[in-house]
């Protein structure tokens, strides 16, 4: 809900009755004298997060060009980079690299491994935080959060949200102000870091329309690709297209919701319930490839009773198991089966994996394997989000 008052703190007799009289009389504005309140989204990012982690721990660390990923050694083979700080980007290392190659571009690098216990503690602590203000917070991940409040000055509460998360925990962040999720996050990538940005519906086509549809939050390479065969290659094209034929292309649910998309998002209110997984996986990228057909299954095996184990302790169900290879020519292919019912049963996970990765012809050796299982889904709770 949108309430208008005065500077001096008095009600106004002003009840405009559609979002369209609402923003007419922000952009008048009855000069100074007017005072908006309304519900505003913002998107707090944490900068560098596993990077900031390790130089809080460790002082001496800031300033430095800093990795980290896997056990933080680069010799060995099949270990990538989660994150580098700003001094280790700067020579080109980034996520997801192999960190043989990160030690190649910036040989002066510190390389440290994964923690994930540490990085779980300064998630909570950063999240503790931001649930001390009278706000909803929508948690998304170890480093960023969706944060509805209501208020006159977004900005203002950006800063003290900005200013508080810094001087109890150590940890920067950049914050995204905005009236949907989309909005609030494409600001933050222009805040950080560790700054604050804002971009409204109504600054949203000035300076996104002429961008490719990729720079959009949740449009990848592939979806772009077909967009581009419809003819869509701006987000001005994505927000102007036919949902006929967005439809048509892509699904009734998914094709108008890009359309959406192309618009700055929907306004769905954010949530605070906790994420409800969908599935859990888990993959091993092997030191050296492997031809041993037991190995395999035996690799597999130990995944599914291992995600059975984790996901019966949270009180949920398996229903599907699915097994992914990548050989060695990252030749990547995934298949799926439905379990007769659902259970919770190690073995039956188990069996049901071993009968999945024989329906595979590998004729290569494998570098990847991986083992996914689809969990039921409770009565009530969230089970998926978008932007």
């Amino acid at each position: 809900p949108t309430r208008f008052r005065l500077r001096s703190g008095q009600p106004s007799q002003l009840n405009p009755r559609s979002s369209v009289e609402r923003q007419r009389v922000e952009q008048r504005g009855f000069g100074q004298d007017l005072v908006v309140e309304r519900d505003w989204v913002l998107h707090v990012d944490l900068d560098q997060f596993l990077a900031a982690v390790e130089i809080r721990r460790d002082p001496s660390l800031k300033g430095l060009p800093l990795v980290v990923g896997g056990d933080g050694n680069p010799d060995r083979p099949r270990q990538v980079v989660a994150t580098a700080s700003y001094e280790a980007r700067e020579h080109g290392v980034h996520s997801g690299m192999p960190l043989a190659t990160a030690r190649r571009r910036c040989p002066d690098a510190v390389f440290l491994p994964s923690d994930r216990d540490a990085y779980d503690a300064a998630s909570e602590e950063v999240m503790a935080v931001l649930r001390s203000f009278p706000v909803v917070v929508e948690v998304w991940g170890w480093d960023e959060a969706f944060v509805g409040v209501h208020t006159d000055d977004p900005a203002r509460v950006a800063e003290e949200i900005r200013r508080a998360v810094l001087a109890r925990t150590g940890l920067s962040c950049a914050v995204g102000i905005g009236e949907t999720r989309l909005g609030a996050k494409t600001a933050t990538g222009r805040a950080k870091p560790g700054g604050i940005a804002r971009m409204t519906r109504a600054e949203w086509m000035d300076d996104m329309a002429t961008r490719p549809v990729g720079e959009i939050w949740g449009i990848g390479p592939k979806i772009s690709a077909r967009l581009a065969k419809l003819g869509i290659e701006t987000v001005r094209d994505l927000a102007w297209s036919d949902t006929d034929a967005l439809a048509a292309e892509f699904g009734p649910r998914i094709g108008p919701s890009l359309r959406v998309l192309g618009l700055g998002g929907d306004e769905r209110p954010i949530v605070d319930e906790p994420w409800v997984a969908k599935s859990k996986s888990h993959e091993t990228t092997f030191e050296h490839d492997i031809t041993d057909p037991d190995r395999m299954a035996a690799e597999v095996d130990a995944m599914a009773r291992r995600l059975t184990t984790e996901v019966a302790a949270e009180g949920r169900l398996v229903t599907h198991v699915s097994v992914k290879v990548r050989t060695s020519t990252f030749w990547t292919r995934t298949k799926i089966s439905k379990l007769p019912s659902p259970t919770t049963d190690p073995a039956t996970v188990a069996d049901a994996g071993g009968l999945v990765l024989s329906r595979f012809e590998i004729e290569r050796p494998v570098r990847l394997l991986g083992v996914r299982v689809v969990l039921d889904q409770p009565s009530e709770g969230p089970t998926g989000r978008q932007g």
